[in-house]
């Protein structure tokens, strides 16, 4: 299936603690009743996708993939796999394509309806490293039976921390991926900066001419995976993407939380955000969409503890906040409550190789 165009969907390609198959499998009627397209698997723990690319998986997990790309299907949401080629440009010789091959094969066996080819979060200090990518990316299309591919830039966003962590990027780097990339290859890009508050039209028309073709948005909000980030959970409701972005992207895929269950909060308020347009009201979305998914009690305390658990973070909570925020949370023995219990135990630590300075 081709994706419908700026359709949103969910990847779940964050560091750190991943999702567990229940909740994985969960998403697929959220996804559905709340107008997604499309869910990724990709989480950076999981090391056959990413460190130890071209391994193949137990035959345990290997079984939990093809029984979730049944519930998506059955649901009617398209599933991908994101391939994370670690460092493959900086030794792309004979045995690491043939390597390559075989892995493509072997995820054909997934049946995967979209698959990402992803270079992010890596050294980029390569003899052309674009012109390499192209060639990978285009061997990967060869011989993939997915419907849709994506491919993800080792710099996938304007900002100057990717040059500091990951080398300075080429001259020319988008240009020459736009220019050379197979034009129905769409290219993930997060904006001005890796965790981008707003996507004006502007920039996003700026970097579609470098592109060559509409950027596809990968968009790190409500994501928590970095050392600061993983002390906060990201709650509160989409902001800054207005309708009009739409004419302007490829699609919009939504990187969540490590916390499967309170990421759906702010995925529900995005197509809403678009929908309403100029009467979209973020504090009202966020209210409503824990109301429905939470409950009324439970949604009113986190509205009641919203700025301690986004602003403050744990690092300014002391041990006796926690506690008593424990003993409030701990009685709804819910999938959300446990996630909020969870994360103030510091079940959620910081991922040691996560984009960082």
């Amino acid at each position: 299936m081709h994706l419908p165009s700026s359709s949103p969907g969910v990847i779940e390609g964050f560091f750190g603690r991943p999702w567990s198959w229940e909740a994985r499998r969960a998403y697929a009627d959220f996804l559905q009743r709340n107008d997604y397209q499309y869910y990724l698997y990709a989480p950076k723990a999981d090391r056959v996708l990413r460190e130890d690319w071209p391994d193949r998986w137990p035959e345990e997990t290997y079984g939990e993939l093809q029984g979730l790309r049944e519930v998506y299907r059955e649901a009617g949401v398209a599933w991908g796999v994101g391939l994370n080629l670690y460092e493959l440009h900086c030794h792309c010789d004979e045995d690491a394509i043939r390597k390559l091959e075989a892995k493509i094969r072997y995820i054909n066996g997934l049946q995967p309806d979209i698959l990402a080819i992803l270079f992010d979060d890596m050294r980029g200090d390569a003899d052309e490293i674009a012109q390499t990518q192209v060639d990978v990316t285009h061997r990967a299309c060869a011989l993939s039976t997915a419907s849709s591919v994506i491919m993800c830039p080792t710099y996938y966003s304007d900002s100057p921390v990717l040059d500091r962590i990951f080398g300075e990027r080429p001259a020319g780097y988008l240009e020459s991926l736009g220019k050379s990339l197979d034009p129905t290859v769409h290219i993930f890009w997060t904006g001005a900066e890796v965790c981008s508050d707003a996507y004006p039209v502007e920039h996003l028309q700026s970097v579609g001419e470098r592109l060559g073709r509409k950027p596809f948005i990968w968009d790190n909000y409500p994501v928590n995976d970095s050392e600061a980030m993983c002390r906060h959970l990201h709650l509160r409701a989409f902001e800054n993407r207005p309708n009009e972005m739409a004419n302007w992207i490829a699609g919009h895929a939504v990187n969540p939380m490590n916390q499967a269950y309170l990421s759906q909060i702010p995925l529900m308020t995005l197509n809403r955000s678009y929908g309403e347009r100029g009467s979209y009201n973020p504090v009202v979305a966020f209210e409503e969409a824990a109301r429905e998914l939470c409950g009324g009690e439970f949604a009113s305390c986190l509205a009641d503890d919203l700025f301690l658990f986004q602003d403050c973070g744990l690092d300014q909570m002391d041990p006796a906040l926690k506690d008593r925020l424990v003993s409030k949370y701990e009685p709804f023995q819910t999938p959300f409550s446990r996630e909020v219990v969870g994360w103030l135990r510091g079940e959620y630590p910081y991922a040691l190789d996560c984009l960082t300075e």
